[in-house]
């Protein structure tokens, strides 16, 4: 079964937030900062449903991303994918829309993840190269142009 994008509402909040923090209890906790209570809340507090698509599969929420556009660049700020649907190709799936409208726009995507999360192989094998990194995060670049090129 294919993946559908929708836009979020105002009405998602808690679901996402609940989706969230499962996703990344087992790269959180790897570093040692599990904290749900602070994970739910930093998600809720920068909530923006207009940039927000639920991922649907059939009639239920596969994950959900957060797509921003900037002058200079695209924000790949979350993607979330249910426990329940990883490994079944949603996340590529979703890379692949992100990937359009990158070349589409002529931008290049930028996102970043936890160090220790499963998350870093994943963008590496969708042509996400490493621009840096620091104490927390790996910082990665989708560059539609570079990859003409190869």
């Amino acid at each position: 079964m294919s993946i559908v994008l929708v836009v979020a509402s105002a009405d998602d909040a808690d679901k996402l937030a609940t989706l969230r923090v499962n996703a990344m209890r087992e790269s959180l906790e790897a570093m040692g900062l599990f904290d749900p209570s602070r994970a739910r809340a930093r998600f809720l507090d920068r909530f923006d449903p207009s940039v927000t698509y639920k991922i649907m599969r059939g009639q239920h929420i596969a994950g959900f991303f957060v797509l921003k556009s900037y002058p200079d660049h695209l924000h790949l700020d979350h993607l979330y994918v249910a426990n329940a649907e990883q490994g079944k190709g949603v996340g590529r799936e979703v890379m692949e829309y992100v990937k359009s409208c990158s070349r589409e726009q002529s931008l290049p995507v930028r996102l970043c993840a936890l160090n220790k999360s499963v998350a870093n192989k994943f963008y590496a094998n969708q042509a996400f190269k490493v621009t840096h990194t620091d104490k927390l995060d790996t910082y990665y670049e989708y560059d539609p142009m570079q990859q003409l090129l190869t």
